[in-house]
């Protein structure tokens, strides 16, 4: 099987909105399940998982009957950080998995989930044990010497930028989740399943990407979300 968890934990303050910024509407429709859409229409994804704010599940059931998301087959509760979060969702199927199957973590706020990203990232995992999307750096990256200056730049052709959607099969997921929480290893700041298995000494192994996959933190980004939802629409009316 292939299972996708969507980390929808979060309070979005920085939004500087009312609600939790993954239920924002935009068009009538609230963000989460847009992100859910991707899922629900590919393929290759049996079921979903969402990682939820307390409070919110009941809402989150609503609007997924709502919006025929049919492959939604459990909420659990977030955590207090974005790595409790995530644990709590990998924790949850346990019983529920083989150690073969491969688990996609992806991000409630990240919308735009292309169908080919999704695709190549399973692939990846299905050969590798794992697969995290990522694109190359465009612009050159300096090393802060003192606060106004620098002597040091990385060559950014040895750069990769990683994002959610990724995966990796369940076996060596759960095991990692326990041996970081038990060692308190890749667990803290701003810590993710991929520094997290790297922390713990696994090889991560890149997938496609797509600049589009935007994450939704700011307004200014959900007017870019918005833009795109528009050209989107432009394009099928030609």
């Amino acid at each position: 099987m292939n299972i996708a968890i969507i980390i929808a934990g979060g309070s979005g303050h920085r939004m500087g909105q009312d609600i939790p910024k993954q239920f924002i509407n935009v068009y009538d429709k609230p963000i989460l399940i847009y992100t859910l859409e991707g899922f629900q229409k590919h393929p290759q994804i049996d079921a979903i998982e969402v990682v939820c704010l307390d409070g919110w599940h009941e809402v989150l059931w609503a609007y997924a009957k709502q919006f025929g998301i049919n492959k939604l087959k459990w909420i659990v509760s977030g955590g207090s950080t974005g790595q409790e979060s995530i644990r709590n969702g990998v924790y949850n199927l346990e019983g529920k998995c083989s150690d073969d199957d491969i688990i996609i973590i992806h991000d409630g706020i990240r919308p735009l989930v292309d169908e080919t990203v999704l695709t190549d990232v399973i692939l990846k995992a299905q050969k590798y044990g794992n697969g995290v999307t990522s694109l190359p750096y465009n612009e050159q990256i300096f090393v802060i010497d003192d606060d106004i200056s620098t002597i040091k730049y990385i060559p950014r052709e040895t750069l990769r930028r990683v994002s959610t959607p990724q995966a990796y099969k369940f076996g060596k997921l759960d095991w990692g989740y326990h041996e970081a929480f038990e060692k308190e290893i890749g667990i803290y700041g701003s810590s993710y399943t991929n520094t997290m298995m790297v922390e713990l000494g696994e090889r991560l192994y890149f997938a496609a990407g797509s600049d589009k996959n935007i994450k939704l933190t700011t307004k200014d980004d959900l007017e870019m979300f918005k833009a795109y939802l528009k050209s989107d629409k432009d394009n099928w009316l030609k």
